[in-house]
């Protein structure tokens, strides 16, 4: 772990100091004013991974460009010890920030909702960003503030043009559901669409088997496409369609989502848009390990389901930060009909805030 201090003006120019140089990866370990005969200035020391491999806008990338800004460069024999160290290093980093952050410093109103996001389990980076913001404020609304960690682009063909549209996420968290109900909202928004239905799942799964049983009921067309020569013939047809949805099965072993659409012959499909389906109940470290294996240019946004088996919703946010992607749907419930919404940002606060799931009254609502 490399450690550094960074001196400026104020919080935000420090703040600036530390991302040009170490990125977003950053984690704060103590921030100061300083007084002296120049009059205050602020102090923040950071920390960073020293095997993260993005790099500052200088042009330099990994160990070898902060080697260049004159940290030393180290090697590990074992990235994946390492990686597991790295998490207690950054729980223990984020225990010892917490106490350093002086509510008194924030409005009531601001007080309420920074423990409000602590009550859902949302992550302390998180809450350090939304703490120096509202600081820098004490009369800013903090709403704007969250929503600049966990944007909304809602699901709906007028917003979302690209034809193909793919649903990838782990084992179970309802990715074929999801992507019947979104299959099926846009055609009762558009009768004469013509949408298909693929199942890539070269395992022949159940969800084939229930994706081509809505589809004949539904009057979408199916298609099955696990293997590249197949989904170079559904390329081939995908004129006749205006939509395409694509049900990928979970990853296996440590495939990743990039290698897995290359295998597919889809990385320079451009007209294509890949969504992450997740529940909110997974541990911490899983998100993690999640966003490091989707994480590839396609994916654009992320779909919450089984909103309803959850008892807190911090996830929604932090996952929002590991990715940096906006949220575009939330789901909830066994049912295929209305169980599911183009996610808008007073439904995600309410589910938040008030564990309000977002069902027609609250999408009428909004």
């Amino acid at each position: 772990m490399h450690v550094k201090t960074y001196k400026g003006t104020d919080v935000q120019a420090a703040l600036a100091k530390v991302k040009a140089e170490l990125g977003d990866d950053a984690i704060i370990l103590n921030t100061k004013t300083v007084r002296n005969s120049a009059g205050k200035s602020c102090e923040i020391t950071a920390a960073i991974d020293p095997r993260i491999g993005a790099g500052g806008p200088n042009g330099h990338n990994g160990a070898a460009g902060r080697e260049a800004k004159g940290f030393p460069q180290q090697l590990d024999e074992n990235p994946a010890d390492w990686a597991c160290e790295w998490r207690h290093i950054k729980d223990q980093l984020m225990a010892l920030v917490k106490p350093q952050l002086n509510m008194e410093e924030l409005s009531p109103r601001q007080r309420v909702a920074i423990k409000y996001l602590e009550r859902e389990e949302v992550d302390m980076q998180v809450l350090l960003r939304v703490f120096l913001d509202l600081k820098a404020d004490p009369d800013r609304p903090i709403l704007p503030v969250l929503e600049a960690v966990a944007p909304c682009y809602g699901f709906e063909s007028r917003k979302w043009l690209q034809k193909f549209h793919i649903f990838a996420g782990p084992h179970g968290v309802g990715k074929t559901l999801t992507l019947i109900r979104l299959a099926l909202r846009e055609k009762q928004a558009r009768p004469k669409a013509r949408i298909c239905v693929v199942a890539a799942d070269q395992g022949q799964g159940k969800g084939r088997l229930v994706l081509r049983h809505y589809a004949d009921l539904s009057g979408l067309a199916f298609r099955e496409a696990g293997s590249a020569e197949e989904m170079q013939e559904l390329l081939k047809e995908a004129p006749k369609f205006d939509m395409i949805f694509v049900d990928l099965p979970g990853l296996s072993g440590q495939t990743t989502l990039a290698v897995l659409l290359s295998e597919l012959g889809l990385t320079d499909q451009r007209d294509m848009a890949a969504h992450l389906v997740l529940a909110p109940y997974f541990a911490a470290s899983q998100y993690e390990q999640i966003a490091k294996r989707y994480s590839c240019p396609q994916l654009q946004s992320l779909i919450w389901t089984k909103l309803d088996e959850a008892c807190s919703f911090g996830a929604l946010l932090n996952m929002a930060r590991l990715t940096e992607l906006p949220v575009s749907a939330l789901s909830f419930g066994a049912s295929l009909k209305n169980s599911i919404a183009p996610a808008k940002s007073d439904m995600l606060w309410r589910l938040i805030f008030k564990h309000t799931l977002p069902g027609p009254q609250a999408e009428q609502a909004a």
